[in-house]
Parts: C-alpha cells; structure tokens; sequence
C-alpha cells in the first residue's frame, strides 16, 4: 500500500511539475521528512535523484517540440552551477531559519512582481540585453543555492525569473526543465556525499514522476491550444507568494 501510495504521488507531482516548469525535489523533500519521517540529509539527496529522471525525460521531450530557449537557459546555467556548489559546500554552516527567511522574501518579491508586471519583453528582446543576462545570472543564482544548500530543485524562481523575462506560457516551463535537470545533476551529486539515497521510498516515487513526464509534454501542447495559458503567469505569481509566506512562517 505504502509502495502504491508513494508511485501515485510521484506520478501526480511529475505530471504538474514538468507541466508548470517546476522539478519537485522540495514537494517530494516535504513529503520524505513530513510523511515517511526520513532525515532532513537523506530525504535532501532521495528527492533530488527521485527527480531527476522525470526531469531528464521531460527536457527531451520539450527539446523535441522545440520549446526550449537554450540561450537564456545556459545564461543562467553559468551562474547556477557554481551557485548549486558553493550552497552545497556552504550549507552546513548557514542556519536553517535564516535560509527559510531569505527564501521566504525572495518568493514573495518574486511573486509580486509578476502579477504587477502587465507588460514583457519578447524572448528576442530578451536576448541582445545586457540588463537581461545580468538579470537571468540573478535568478540563475538564486535558484542553485535553493538547490545547493536545503536539497530544493529551485524551479519555482528559475520558472519566475523566465516568465519576467519574457518567454511566454510552455516555452519558459520547458526552458525550466532544461535549467533544472543540469542544476539537479550537480546538486545530486554533493548530497549524495552528505547523505544516502533511500531506495525504498524513492523509486516508486521515481517510477510515478516518470510516467507523469511522460504525460506532460504532451498535456501541454494540448493546453497550448487553449485559453488556459493566459492564467498561467497570474497563478504561478500568486503561487510564488503562498510559497513565500509559508516558508516565512
């Protein structure tokens, strides 16, 4: 029953998290350490290896569709790498409460700023500005320490940096999902050093997550056809905040 529990749950959270552009390492994160009482070292290191297959699968799949934009993808690579490295090395030292603060802040001024934003750039402009790199540089940041100090993919500020950037609907969620899987990688592999991977619970939740990315790509050129898109940047604002007010509580 337990093993079933944990398959639908990964199935449910791949699906909406390759869906909406997010990895779901800190969903299957609070539901290692809330439901299954695994330690904080051990549920960080099984829910980033349990989300990365999907993550992988899901990449390949928007990569065929052609919704990925690899430049401004790889320009916040540049900084999320070394981000995921340094917060990894670093977060033994940083107290859990002033991350949760930093995080907190960070989600809600996120948050905020795309449901007052009425205008964007195209992605074309996007990409010849200076002030544009720097910002996907930021944002880059952000995201790889979220995955590199608490074991978080960090989706939800790479999904809202690229939606302030300018690309439209399922083109940032697959932009997203190609940002995550290398930013996954890197933190999978210094949380693993920390901490063991709990097979027993991982890999049904794996086996889920997988056949939901294998589900979502396709849901989305379905959505794509849709006037559900235009409720896409509002309700991952307002879900950004709700993210940011629970992790400041």
């Amino acid at each position: 029953m337990k093993i079933f529990l944990l398959g639908l749950i990964g199935l449910i959270i791949g699906t909406f998290v390759i869906l909406f552009g997010g990895g779901g390492a800190a969903i299957y994160l609070a539901i290692l350490t809330g439901l299954f009482g695994l330690n904080a070292a051990t549920a960080s290191s099984t829910s980033l290896v349990t989300a990365l297959p999907s993550l992988i699968i899901g990449a390949i799949s928007y990569y065929h569709q052609r919704q990925i934009n690899t430049k401004i993808g790889n320009q916040m690579l540049m900084t999320a790498i070394p981000a995921v490295i340094i917060g990894a090395l670093l977060s033994k030292y940083i107290p859990a409460q002033i991350y949760k603060w930093l995080i907190g802040i960070v989600l809600v001024v996120l948050g905020i700023n795309m449901l007052l934003k009425k205008k964007t750039q195209t992605a074309a402009t996007v990409k010849k500005t200076q002030y544009a790199r720097l910002q996907a540089g930021m944002y880059g940041i952000l995201g790889g320490l979220m995955v590199g100090v608490a074991g978080m993919s960090g989706g939800a500020v790479i999904i809202g940096g690229l939606f302030l950037l300018g690309l439209q609907d399922f083109q940032a969620t697959a932009t997203s999902t190609y940002v995550l899987v290398f930013m996954t990688i890197t933190g999978a592999i210094f949380h693993i050093a920390d901490g063991r991977v709990d097979w027993t619970a991982g890999l049904p939740l794996m086996i889920g997550a997988i056949i939901g990315a294998v589900i979502a790509p396709k849901l989305a050129q379905i959505l794509a056809k849709t006037k559900i898109t235009r409720y896409m940047k509002p309700t991952l604002g307002v879900l950004l905040v709700l993210l940011g007010v629970k992790s400041l509580l």
